[in-house]
C-alpha cells in the first residue's frame, strides 16, 4: 500500500455569470431565483436581498431565518452614499451569568473558552438571544426598498408550502447535527422523522420535510406586517413557546428589538474605498488587517507565496488584536449565510445572516415553525473579560460583509464561516483589487486560512512553496478542499462595471447550492422603482 500514488484533487469549476438587468449571488440558487424574480418585478437590490434573505431561511433552515441576526450593507449609486444595517442579536434582559457554571475542564477543540455545565451556552433554551434580522431588515425595506412588505415574503412562503427538498447535501447537513437536534423534541419531530437524518430516494428525487408551522408564520407576516413578529398576535406565540421551551426570553425582550442604521467604516485601500460594518462585527478588523496588508507591494497577476505569507501576517496581527481586546469565541462551526445583490441602477447590498452554529440552539419553536439562534455562544462565560455574559448585552459577531469601489468596479462580497470569513473576504479584496482579477477568476483562486490561532490552513493546490512560506510564521496543515466539512469560508459576490453596466455574480464553487443567478429582462414598470 506504501507505494500507492494519490489522486490529484478535483477540480471543480463553477463560473461566474453576467447581466444588464441585475445579479443575486448566494448560498442557494433557490434563494437567488426568488430575488431575481423580484428584481424582474420591478424591486430593486434592497427588495431582492430581503425576498432572497427570507428565502434562505426556508431553504438551508440550518443557516438562517427569522430566529436569527444579521448585518447589511447598501450602496446607493445614486446618492453615492452607503449605509450599514445593524441587527446584531441582543442577550435577554433577564440572562443570569450564574446559569453558565464553569465545569473547570477546557472547551475543546470549539471554544477559547473552559467548558459550561451542560453545553448550556450552545444548545438548549439557555443558548438564545432576542432575534433581530427581521427587524432589520424591515428597517432597510422601509428606507430604502420599493415594494411592499408582503411581495417579499411570498416567494419564501411557496417554498415552503413546498416543503424542506433534501438531496444528499442537506442530509449531510443534518446528519451532522443529529446527535443535537435529538435533544430537542420539536426539532427532532421535524428533521429527524423516524428517529433518522431523511434521505433522498435512490433514484434521485429529494425527500420532502413538511414545514407547515413555517409557512403559516410567513402567511400571517405577509398578512399581518413584521410588526406582528415582536408585538402583535406572531409575539404571542413566540412568548408563549419560548415560556414552555424555558428560555429566557420573553415578550418584553420582543417588544424591545431595534435595528439601527449607521455609517460604515471607510477606508482607503490602494486606489479604491471599502466600506466594511462598524460596531461589534468584524468591519474594524477587516480594515486592520488591510491596512497591514497594504504596506506589502502588489505584484502581478496573481499572489505568489510572498503575497500569501502578506495575508497571514496581517490576518494573524489583526486577529490576535481583536482577541485581545474585544474577545471572540474561537474556531466554532458556523451556520451562517450571505448573500449579495446588483441592481439594474447599480445599486449594491451585501447581506449576511446567521442561526451562528448549524441549526443555532437546536430549538424549535413549534408554533411557529421558528429556529432560534444560539447568540449566547458569542460570549465569554468568564466574569469580567471582554466580551463576556450579561443581560441585555451584544456578543462580538464574526460577520463581514463589505463594499468596494473603485474606478472601474464596484464591489458587493461576503462570506459565512464564522472566523473564516474574515480571511475569506480579505484576499477575495486582495485579488480583485491589488491583483485586478476578474470575478470569475478570484473565486477559483485558493486561498490559505487563519481562524486557528496555532495553525495556518492551506489550500492544497498552493502547493509546497507557499506552505514553505507560511511556515515563517506558524505551523501549517494543507488540505483539500471538499464539501463537508468546508474548511474555507462560502464567499459570495457581484461585481458591477460603471463604464459598461454590466454586472457579474460569482459564489464558492465547492458549496454544491451556492451561485449566481441574472436577471434576464428589464422589469414592465422600471420606472419610478429605483433607489
Amino acid at each position: 500500500m506504501s507505494d500507492l500514488v494519490p489522486l490529484p484533487p478535483a477540480t471543480v469549476h463553477k463560473p461566474a455569470v453576467s447581466g444588464h438587468y441585475g445579479l443575486v449571488a448566494a448560498q442557494s440558487l433557490l434563494a437567488a431565483r426568488a430575488g431575481v424574480e423580484i428584481l424582474e418585478a420591478g424591486g430593486n437590490a434592497v427588495d431582492a436581498a430581503i425576498a432572497t434573505g427570507f428565502a434562505l431561511g426556508v431553504v438551508e433552515p440550518w443557516m438562517s431565518g427569522l430566529g436569527g441576526g444579521g448585518a447589511m450593507l447598501v450602496w446607493l449609486a445614486r446618492e453615492g452614499r452607503a449605509h450599514a444595517i445593524d441587527m446584531g442579536m441582543v442577550a435577554p434582559r433577564r440572562l443570569d451569568p450564574a446559569d453558565y457554571p464553569l465545569t473547570g475542564r477546557p472547551g475543546g477543540d470549539l471554544f477559547g473558552w473552559p467548558e459550561v455545565e451542560g453545553n448550556r451556552n450552545l444548545e438548549g433554551p439557555l443558548s438564545v438571544c432576542l432575534p433581530t434580522w427581521l427587524a432589520g431588515i424591515e428597517l432597510a425595506r422601509s428606507r430604502f426598498g420599493t415594494l411592499p412588505f408582503a411581495e417579499l415574503v411570498r416567494p419564501a412562503l411557496a417554498l415552503a408550502r413546498e416543503g424542506l427538498a433534501v438531496d444528499g447535501y442537506a442530509m449531510t447537513m443534518i446528519a451532522s447535527a443529529a446527535a443535537a437536534l435529538a435533544r430537542q423534541p420539536a426539532a427532532a419531530a421535524l428533521f429527524l422523522p423516524g428517529g433518522q437524518p431523511p434521505a433522498p430516494a435512490w433514484t434521485g428525487e429529494p425527500a420532502r420535510l413538511p414545514l407547515p408551522a413555517l409557512a403559516q408564520t410567513l402567511e400571517r407576516l405577509a398578512r399581518e406586517g413584521p410588526e406582528s413578529f415582536y408585538r402583535g398576535g406572531i409575539a404571542a406565540d413566540l412568548a408563549r413557546d419560548l415560556a414552555e421551551a424555558g428560555c429566557r426570553l420573553d415578550a418584553e425582550d420582543l417588544a424591545a428589538a431595534r435595528a439601527t442604521i449607521r455609517e460604515p467604516l471607510a477606508l482607503s485601500y490602494r486606489d479604491a474605498r471599502v466600506l466594511a460594518m462598524p460596531g461589534l462585527f468584524a468591519g474594524a478588523t477587516l480594515a486592520r488587517a488591510l491596512e497591514l496588508l497594504s504596506e506589502h507591494p502588489r505584484a502581478g497577476a496573481r499572489p505568489d507565496a510572498a503575497a500569501y505569507r502578506a495575508y497571514a501576517r496581517a490576518l494573524c496581527t489583526a486577529q490576535a488584536e481583536r482577541l485581545a481586546t474585544m474577545g471572540d469565541s474561537g474556531p466554532a462551526p458556523s451556520c451562517t449565510s450571505h448573500l449579495c445583490v446588483l441592481d439594474r441602477e447599480g445599486n449594491l447590498v451585501a447581506l449576511t445572516q446567521t442561526l451562528l452554529s448549524l441549526f443555532g440552539s437546536k430549538v424549535l419553536l413549534p408554533r411557529t415553525g421558528i429556529l432560534l439562534n444560539n447568540g449566547v455562544m458569542w460570549f465569554d462565560p468568564r466574569p469580567g473579560r471582554p466580551n463576556a455574559l450579561g443581560p441585555g448585552k451584544r456578543p462580538l459577531a464574526n460577520m463581514c460583509p463589505a463594499i468596494a469601489l473603485a474606478e472601474d468596479r464596484r464591489i458587493a462580497l461576503g462570506a459565512s464561516g464564522g472566523r473564516r470569513i474574515l480571511p475569506a473576504v480579505l484576499q477575495l479584496l486582495s485579488f480583485l483589487l491589488d491583483h485586478r482579477m476578474d470575478l470569475e477568476t478570484a473565486f477559483h483562486t485558493p486561498r490559505i486560512d487563519t481562524a486557528e490561532a496555532e495553525r495556518i490552513t492551506l489550500d492544497a493546490r498552493l502547493g509546497p512553496e507557499v506552505a514553505r512560506a507560511l511556515e515563517e510564521l506558524a505551523p501549517v496543515r494543507s488540505v483539500q478542499p471538499v464539501v463537508y466539512p468546508l474548511t474555507f469560508a462560502c464567499p459570495s459576490a457581484v461585481l458591477h462595471e460603471p463604464s459598461t453596466g454590466l454586472g457579474f455574480g460569482a459564489a464558492e464553487p465547492v458549496q454544491p447550492w451556492a451561485g449566481a443567478l441574472a436577471a434576464r429582462r428589464a422589469p414592465g414598470a422600471a420606472d419610478g422603482l429605483s433607489l
